[in-house]
This record gives structure tokens, C-alpha cells and sequence, in this order.
């Protein structure tokens, strides 16, 4: 029997390349984005269903499950893709910008394995990628808040490893650097960074790290993709992983 696989912001970036991926494995989609004519663009694209709507309402998640159970009677693999960049200036606080950040990039991925994992842990098990980012290991000067989301939903998928294995679910994340897709396209990074001749990822390049973290034996992996660099497992020196397990350094 093919997965069923859910992605949320699927309508562009890696969240579509992942879906195109998966589709192209055999894997029936569900697409959820806010943007309704790029979700139903690559959905029919690759036959799946779609859900336009915002990943900060927990509705939102909970609609996605139902749709999957309801057109596939199954759920196997989730990819909390969603994001944005912040904008936000300490020197002019938008306190709107603030929330939004945290409501996309934070509460989507929390109500996201809230609503996921009763579907997949009764079809027998499965696999939850978010996607984190480099900001989400080491400190990002020029977007402190995205910094901020990304290292909270780093420390969900570690805490979450162990109780989510318990009911058959994998969790894990994937931490690129910075990649060439709408959050980043037009901005004074990109310009920076392509000046600088700073290789950039491509969506497909991180969608092929997120398909192997679906796979990861190891719940709680947290994949670095960087640019020429196979994607190695991210450990913390000293630290206890997510089973309380010690890891000696891989990478950062």
C-alpha cells in the first residue's frame, strides 16, 4: 500500500519540491498552504488534494488529518514545512510580525503533530520532518526571532522523540542552510549572499534530506543540509540526545 504523506506549505519552495518528490515515489498527497492557487496548482500536479488555509490555526491541522483520513483512510508521513522569516526590528518592535512569526513557524508544527499523530499511530506507525534550519543550531543576527522558532521547534522534536516512538512515530527535523526559495528570494540576504558567492541550496537538494529523515533509524535526528555536503546528523557535544543517549560532535 503507497504512504499518504501530508505537507504543509506545499504550494512552493521545499514544501513542493517534497511533495513533487514524494508523489514521484508513489506517495498520495495532501497539500496544505495559505496561498489556494500554488496548493491546487501542485496538487493537481501530482494528484493529490489540497487545503488552503493558515497553519497558526489549530483548525487548520486538524482539517488536514480529516481530509486524509477521509479521501486515503490513512496518514503515514508528515512534513511540517511552513515558514516565514520575521522581520522583526528590536529597535521598533511589530509586535504582529512577533506573533505572526511564532504562529506560523512555532504553533504550526505543535498543532500540526497534535493532530497528526491519533491518524498515524492507527495506521500502524510513521514518520513526522519538520523543517527547522541552521538558525535552529547555532545564533542567525539577522532574523533573531526566526532564530528564536526555529531553535523551540529543534527542542520539540527532540523532547517529542521518545514518547512519539513509544506510539510507532518518528519524529525528527531537517536544518538547512540558506536556500533558494520564495522566503529568501528578493531580500538584502539573498543579494548578499549572491554577491558574496555564497552557495545557495535548492528546494530539491533539501527535499532529498527530508525524504531520508523520513527513514532516519535514529528518532530525533536533526539532519544539517548544506550546500556540496551529504546531510549528516547534528549531535550535541557532551549533551544527552533524545533517548538519553551521549553523542560525541558530528557537525556544528
Amino acid at each position: 500500500m503507497s504512504n499518504v504523506a501530508l505537507v504543509t506549505g506545499a504550494a512552493s519552495g521545499i514544501g513542493a519540491a517534497v511533495t513533487r518528490r514524494l508523489a514521484a515515489g508513489g506517495a498520495r498527497c495532501v497539500l496544505v498552504d495559505l496561498d489556494a492557487d500554488g496548493a491546487q496548482r501542485v496538487a493537481e500536479e501530482v494528484g493529490g488534494v489540497w487545503l488552503a488555509a493558515d497553519v497558526s490555526d489549530p483548525e487548520t491541522a486538524r482539517q488536514a488529518v480529516e481530509l486524509a483520513r477521509s479521501t486515503y483512510g490513512r496518514l503515514d508521513l508528515v512534513h511540517l514545512n511552513a515558514g516565514i522569516s520575521s522581520g522583526v526590528d528590536f529597535a521598533a518592535f511589530d509586535l504582529a510580525r512577533y506573533r505572526r512569526a511564532v504562529g506560523v513557524n512555532m504553533d504550526g508544527v505543535v498543532f500540526g503533530v497534535e493532530a497528526a499523530v491519533p491518524l498515524m499511530a492507527e495506521s500502524g506507525g510513521g514518520a513526522i520532518v519538520v523543517t527547522s534550519s541552521l538558525a535552529g543550531l547555532v545564533g542567525f543576527g539577522g532574523d533573531p526571532v526566526y532564530t528564536m522558532t526555529k531553535h523551540a521547534v529543534v527542542g520539540l522534536v527532540r523532547a517529542l522523540a521518545q514518547p512519539l516512538a513509544a506510539v510507532g512515530v518518528r519524529i525528527g527535523a531537517v536544518c538547512p542552510g540558506f536556500t533558494d526559495t520564495p522566503l529568501v528570494a528578493g531580500t538584502s540576504v539573498r543579494e548578499t549572499l549572491v554577491r558574496a558567492g555564497f552557495p545557495l541550496l535548492s528546494a530539491e537538494e533539501v527535499a532529498a534530506a527530508v525524504e531520508s529523515a523520513f527513514y532516519a533509524e535514529e528518532p530525533g535526528t536533526l539532519l544539517v543540509v548544506q550546500p556540496g555536503i551529504h546531510p549528516v546528523p547534528y549531535r550535541y557535544a557532551g549533551v544527552p540526545g533524545p533517548l538519553g543517549v551521549q553523542h560525541p560532535p558530528v557537525a556544528g
